[in-house]
């Protein structure tokens, strides 16, 4: 009986030592907290799943897309960008990548940051005819110019913005003046959500410029339409993102990769917790709902973050083994 409980507590040593040692090799770790709400969510779930699964003692850092990534090579801070736009500065990535500084773990938004021409679902459902760019460009009394009834409108982003650019230069690419449309300048962020916003609840018609993922598309139901045309990208490159080019062509409008980066001196001693960071990945779907509670109410990034964590087990539960899934229901 001594040497049975001998062995039983030389197990649960072991078993402790394995588990100190894994919170060891974890430490102390940095994740850059991006200052917009997705990212931001994000940041605050990886902190609660590491500290509270991993036995890591995780610290949100204030970051953004730029500086903290170059940072990260540079310096080796912070640990972690859990929502890495490394289209947005794929020179650096690469560079941190070959240079053996960054490690790419999971691609944190599965389906791409998607931008385009959007459409109520509420439309789609009264107009299945209606799927791609051209399709709009038919029907212009169904998304009437508040300005002028006769004429089609198609709203476009604040000046200054990329996508701003890139609508303007597929409104010349389609023909949409000659369909009879106009191209409205919102004016701002609000302008641009205060016009879906209004159409929706009248339930009128509405195409133009957005983006996920974002609260509103996890508050109004939207429909992507299709550009009807494979992605060329020197075209791209060469006039479609090009505000004075004179000869935009149809093209479709590329995703984004949004990917999470971490340094290689974490990756290295991270243990299991990099198994957690190469798996953890969400859709525009989910994140657009979380963000609209978010939105809805005032929440912060931890706020969100732990009620992402309650109400859905069924998907952080298949980033996480049953032992550290067990680990984090008792802490919420």
């Amino acid at each position: 009986m001594k040497k049975l409980l001998a062995t039983t507590c030389l197990a649960a040593g072991l078993l402790g030592l394995g588990s100190a040692a894994s919170a060891a090799e974890c430490g102390d770790v940095t994740i850059a907290n991006m200052n917009w709400q997705s990212a931001e969510v994000l940041a605050n779930v990886d902190k609660f799943i590491l500290t509270e699964g991993y036995g890591c003692s995780a610290e949100l850092v204030v970051g953004d897309t730029v500086p903290s990534i170059t940072s990260m090579i540079e310096k080796g801070q912070p640990d972690i960008a859990p929502e890495g736009w490394v289209d947005l500065l794929p020179d650096v990535v690469n560079r941190g990548l070959q240079e053996g500084k960054l490690v790419g773990a999971a691609v944190a938004l599965s389906d791409g940051a998607v931008q385009g021409w959007w459409v109520p679902k509420y439309i789609v459902e009264a107009n299945p005819d209606i799927k791609t760019i051209d399709d709009v460009l038919k029907h212009k009394e169904l998304f009437p110019d508040p300005e002028d009834p006769s004429k089609g409108a198609v709203f476009n982003g604040p000046q200054g913005w990329g996508g701003t650019v890139v609508t303007t230069q597929l409104y010349k690419a389609y023909g949409a003046e000659a369909a009879g449309f106009t191209l409205v300048d919102t004016g701002s962020a609000a302008g641009l959500d205060g016009s879906i916003a209004k159409a929706y609840e009248r339930k009128q018609g509405w195409v133009g410029y957005y983006w996920a993922p974002t609260a509103l598309l996890g508050k109004y139901e939207m429909v992507k339409l299709d550009h009807g045309v494979p992605n060329d990208m020197a075209e791209w490159k060469r006039c479609n993102t090009v505000a004075d080019c004179p000869d935009p062509k149809k093209n479709d409008w590329p995703k984004d990769k949004v990917q999470t980066l971490v340094t290689k001196a974490f990756a290295d001693r991270a243990g299991p917790a990099m198994e957690y960071l190469n798996t953890r990945a969400w859709t525009n779907d989910t994140v657009n709902k979380l963000m609209a509670w978010m939105t809805d109410n005032q929440a912060s990034g931890e706020e969100g973050a732990k009620h992402f964590l309650e109400e859905n087990p069924d998907l952080w539960t298949k980033w996480v083994s049953p032992e550290v899934a067990e680990k984090i229901k008792a802490a919420l």
